[in-house]
C-alpha cells in the first residue's frame, strides 16, 4: 500500500485506527478453545468486528511464534483472511527484527514475499540499533514499509534512547535524522510510543511528513487526543494503536461486539480530530 492509498483509506473510514492482534491464547475466551484453531477463530471474528472502524491490523509476532508450528498457522490463515481486503487495511508485522544485512534480507523476504512465505505484510517493524545495513535489505520491496522503532515508551527505554551526544543531541533524535537517509515518507515510519505524547512535538519537527506508528493509547493509559495534538500533520500522519483495550474488552460470547463498539468509540473520536483539523 503506498502513501497515498493509506493516507486516502484514512480519510475514506475518517479513522487511523491499528487494531493489535496480540491474541494471546490463554486470554482468548474459553468457548473458542473448541475451534480446530482458536486463535484464528478469535482473529477473524475481531476482524469482521472492527473493519468498519479501523484501517491497520497489527499482529504482535510473539503471540505467535512462541506457539511454534501451530502459532505460525494461526498468523498465516490470518493474513490469508486479511488478504481478501487489502483495499480495507493495511498490516503490519510486529516483529522488531534488524541484522546483518544478509539476514535482515531473509527476515525481509519471510514478511514481504508471499511466494516464498504465505505472508504479504505491507509493513515490519525494525529495530535500527545495528545501522543501515541491517535496515536498507527491507526497503528493497515496492510499496512496502518499514517502521522503525524511535521512541518507546517502555519502562526501559530511558537507558538508551534518552542518551545525549556531544552536540546535545539525544539517540532518539539522531535515529530520526540519519535514518531519513536510507528511506523517505513512502517507505519509512517511525514508532513514537502514546505515553511520551508530549515529545511528540520534536519528534515532529525532525519528521514532519512521515507516519507515526503510536502505540499504548488504550489499556496502557496514552491519550489520543494528546498524540493528535502533538502528532497530527496536514494529512493526519498518524496510525495509533490499541490491542487490549479492543480485542480483550469481553472475555465472554459478545467479545466481538464488545470489540466492534470499543473500535467503533475510537473511530469515532478520530473522526473528530480529523475534521477539526480539517483533514476529510
Amino acid at each position: 500500500m503506498t502513501y497515498h492509498e493509506l493516507t486516502e483509506l484514512i480519510r475514506r473510514k475518517k479513522s487511523f485506527l491499528c487494531v493489535g492482534l496480540d491474541s494471546d491464547i490463554e486470554k482468548i475466551p474459553a468457548h473458542l478453545k473448541g475451534f480446530e484453531d482458536p486463535v484464528f477463530e478469535f482473529n477473524r471474528q475481531i476482524i469482521d468486528a472492527t473493519l468498519p472502524f479501523a484501517v491497520a491490523y497489527k499482529p504482535n509476532l510473539a503471540f505467535y511464534e512462541s506457539r511454534g508450528i501451530a502459532g505460525m498457522q494461526s498468523l498465516l490463515k490470518t493474513m490469508e483472511y486479511l488478504d481478501q481486503f487489502r483495499n480495507e487495511c493495511f498490516t503490519i508485522a510486529d516483529a522488531k527484527r534488524g541484522d546483518i544485512g544478509n539476514t535482515s534480507a531473509q527476515y525481509a523476504r519471510a514478511f514481504f514475499d508471499k511466494a516464498a512465505s504465505g505472508l504479504n505484510f505491507d509493513a515490519v517493524t525494525v529495530a535500527p540499533y545495528m545501522g543501515e545495513d541491517s535496515v536498507s535489505p527491507f526497503l528493497g520491496f515496492s510499496d512496502k514499509w518499514v517502521i522503525l522503532l524511535a521512541l518507546t515508551s517502555n519502562k526501559g527505554a530511558g537507558d538508551f534512547q534518552f542518551i545525549s551526544g556531544n552536540d546535545g543531541e539525544k539517540l532518539h533524535e539522531h535515529v530520526l535524522r540519519t535514518s531519513q537517509q536510507w528511506g523517505n515518507k513512502e517507505n519509512m515510519m517511525y514508532v513514537v510510543g502514546a505515553t511520551r505524547a508530549e515529545m511528540l512535538a520534536g519528534v515532529r519537527k525532525i519528521a514532519p511528513d512521515h507516519f507515526l506508528l503510536v502505540p499504548g493509547v488504550g489499556a496502557q493509559g496514552g491519550s489520543l487526543q494528546e498524540v493528535a495534538r502533538y502528532g497530527l500533520n496536514g494529512s493526519c500522519g498518524l496510525l495509533v494503536n490499541a490491542s487490549r483495550s479492543i480485542i480483550f474488552a469481553s472475555k465472554e460470547q459478545d467479545f466481538a461486539q464488545k470489540a466492534g463498539a470499543e473500535a467503533e468509540a475510537m473511530q469515532k473520536e478520530m473522526e473528530a480530530i480529523l475534521r477539526t483539523a480539517g483533514i476529510i
